[in-house]
């Protein structure tokens, strides 16, 4: 991975709005509706914000709505500000309803059927232990040589995993051993996001409170 401080003028989670991201989320929604429908990228709306013009990083997650419950659909995203936020936005939009391997390409019928979050990251900080992972904040990164592989802070909150339990699956999840983040020669860094989610399919935008999920859900684990 580049070192963070490579980058310039890249835009912090804590200088988004919750208005910056209803505007993101909204063109997230675009952006897929737009390439399900036509197989074309949605141009740049007018009037953007100009820090949404800045470098940053973001995933998007799409989950398919059920009865009781959801079921993931696709997420991608981009753990490097190398574009503009809205557009780093709108590519991981459009990469999460066509290019994530585990499922099939989004189709037409099931845009009424889901909903889109955005999560928007903070430059990744290495760490030296497992220790230092704050469940309900940090999302991981693991890097060995050409594996790496990362998990969203929102995560661990769906299965009240516990620091150690993060970073060993954020090692599967790289292709390593789960031990792995006790080797030397791997690297772990952490992340902040900031993630807004539609309540319904082209509901109510509105922003996870992750600490408090994690808190409610599973009692705080450490």
């Amino acid at each position: 991975m580049n070192a963070p401080h490579r980058f310039k003028d890249v835009i912090s989670p804590s200088e988004i709005s919750l208005d910056d991201g209803i505007i993101l989320t909204s063109i997230a929604r675009r952006a897929i509706e737009h390439y399900v429908k036509y197989g074309q990228t949605i141009d740049l709306p007018e009037g953007v914000p100009s820090k949404l013009l800045r470098p940053g990083m973001a995933f998007v997650t799409i989950d398919r709505v059920l009865k009781d419950n959801k079921e993931l659909r696709g997420c991608i995203g981009f753990l490097q500000p190398v574009s503009p936020l809205i557009n780093t936005v709108i590519n991981a939009a459009i990469a999460a309803a066509t290019e994530d391997p585990r499922f099939p390409p989004l189709t037409e019928n099931e845009i009424d059927e889901v909903v889109v979050e955005v999560s928007i990251l903070s430059l990744p900080q290495p760490i030296k232990n497992a220790s230092s992972i704050i469940i309900g904040k940090h999302g991981i990164i693991i890097h060995r040589g050409w594996n790496t592989g990362t998990l969203l802070p929102q995560v661990p909150i769906e299965y009240c995993w516990d620091s150690e339990t993060f970073a060993a699956e954020g090692c599967i999840k790289a292709g390593l051993e789960p031990d792995c983040w006790l080797d030397d020669r791997t690297n772990v860094y952490v992340y902040e996001a900031l993630v807004f989610y539609e309540e319904t399919p082209r509901g109510t935008i509105k922003i996870r409170n992750l600490a408090e999920e994690f808190s409610r859900r599973c009692g705080g684990i450490l």
